[in-house]
């Protein structure tokens, strides 16, 4: 009795290695290339949600995601990510889990029906977390901090999660400034004047932000994959606020907004403020981590300060008088 073609094809590809995979798209997270191929309708909609409007704006070699959707398996639970050698996992579950392989930059992921149809939780634990993970391996450094610019010259706005980097960042632009990035923002390592990248099409703030910025009042809450209650928000439904996808760095600041005493703004020792940010970052590998401290150095030739205020406004007006 012979063989059907499916037990056949099963039988000759048990790891799916050769599985159709025949929708395909470009996109260009922060201006570089990833080649998407995948079998499901649900991940090209989620990666066009992050990626959509970006356009190429440096000609690197690409970076490679296969996306891997069957109908077995639960919503992924919050993952673990590890790394050895070269290769980077994010496990959820037997059947939500990727691989990549940091040397050649490229990635495949395995989803169940569930995961890719919540596009929230697929492109946080899995679409964009590989794909900055693989432009850091060669193209890009990223920094925990906000990133705002007034005037053309920008401020790293740094501090731990819960520091009110994205709270001041969206107060910034409501009263002109440029927007670039809400949590983490991206440096260009060759760049002679520290150029700074940032998704600046969206932000995410917490639950109570409507208290602060009553015209959020209408925008629905909902959990975020990490667990935090937060809001996602497109920019582009706010026609006054003004966004840019990058920006010299002209200063760092480490906020502190719960000190007391008068709002004010002290110096920093440049050594202290990058060896804050060595510290809130992960490591690659030598190589890597080499890149990212080379490239943080540089900052060091950009004044640092500690921004100690209560309200808002006292740090808006301290911002301002920094970038003057």
């Amino acid at each position: 009795m012979g063989k059907s073609p499916g037990l056949e094809m099963s039988l000759l590809d048990p790891l799916l290695r050769h599985l159709d995979l025949p929708l395909r798209a470009a996109h260009y997270p922060l201006g570089f290339r990833l080649n998407l191929a995948t079998n499901s309708r649900e991940v090209i909609d989620a990666v066009a949600e992050c990626w959509g409007p970006d356009s190429l704006q440096f000609d690197r070699p690409p970076i490679e995601m296969r996306v891997i959707v069957r109908p077995d398996g639960v919503l992924a639970p919050q993952p673990s990510f590890r790394s050895q050698g070269h290769l980077y996992s994010v496990v959820s579950d037997p059947d939500n889990f990727a691989v990549a392989d940091l040397q050649s930059l490229f990635a495949y992921v395995c989803v169940s029906s569930q995961t890719a149809a919540d596009h929230a939780w697929l492109r946080w634990f899995f679409i964009e977390s590989l794909g900055y993970t693989l432009l850091a391996q060669r193209y890009l450094v990223p920094v925990h901090a906000a990133c705002v610019a007034r005037n053309g010259s920008g401020a790293l706005l740094c501090g731990p999660s819960g520091a009110g980097k994205s709270t001041l960042s969206f107060a910034c632009a409501r009263v002109g400034w440029t927007y670039i990035a809400d949590d983490c923002t991206w440096l260009l390592p060759e760049s002679g004047d520290r150029m700074a990248l940032g998704k600046s099409r969206q932000i995410r703030l917490r639950g109570d932000a409507p208290l602060l910025f009553p015209e959020l009042a209408g925008w629905a809450e909902r959990a975020r994959p990490n667990g935090k209650l937060a809001m996602e928000l497109p920019l582009g439904q706010f026609p006054r606020i003004q966004t840019a996808t990058r920006c010299p760095v002209r200063c760092l600041v480490f906020l502190d907004r719960h000190s007391d005493g008068a709002a004010r703004a002290e110096a920093m020792p440049p050594s202290a403020a990058v060896d804050s940010l060595l510290r809130d970052s992960p490591s690659y590998g030598d190589e890597v981590d080499a890149v990212r401290q080379r490239t943080l150095e540089r900052l060091s030739a950009v004044p640092s300060y500690r921004l100690r205020y209560r309200s808002l406004g006292e740090g808006i007006e301290l911002l301002s008088h920094l970038l003057e």
